[in-house]
């Protein structure tokens, strides 16, 4: 019986194997994001712990060093947490470019299975062509030998 060969299952290996890389990247783009989150949510819990700070000092007898370092530290955090929050819309634009990549990815490789899957039928068809076509010229030989045989009788 004849086997089915896909002319394009090279093509079709590649697309699988730019899909996979596609999903490893989508994934590790994923786990960058959640750990801006995670960083940008530890630097706005310290900038609260920070005001927290600075209120009990101001509420105390006044250490103007210790309010001064406390301000300096408040508005560092300021920044870092605008800083941070730059990152976290940087790694979701990374997410959101890995996510169309990957998409792309398993649509060319869907449409070169599907492709696969009509050659298959087609495939198919044609076996079965062939075997009513041998199974035809079988039964025109077995009556052509009878019709001889009882033609000699």
């Amino acid at each position: 019986m004849a086997k089915f060969v896909f002319k394009m299952q090279s093509v079709l290996t590649v697309k699988e194997k730019l899909e996979d890389q596609a999903k490893q990247n989508y994934g590790a783009m994923l786990h960058l994001l959640q750990q801006e989150q995670e960083e940008l949510e530890h630097r706005i819990k310290r900038e609260s712990e920070y005001r927290e700070e600075g209120r009990k000092l101001r509420e105390s007898v006044l250490n103007i060093t210790s309010l001064r370092e406390n301000e300096a530290a408040l508005k560092y955090m300021e920044q870092a947490i605008l800083q941070q929050r730059h990152r976290v819309k940087k790694a979701e634009s990374q997410v959101e470019t890995a996510r169309a990549r990957l998409q792309e990815a398993m649509i060319e490789r869907k449409t070169y299975e599907k492709l696969k899957e009509k050659a298959f039928e087609e495939f198919k068809k044609e076996v079965a062509k062939e075997e009513n076509k041998e199974t035809d010229e079988l039964v025109s030989y077995v009556y052509g030998r009878r019709a001889m045989q009882e033609n000699r009788s």
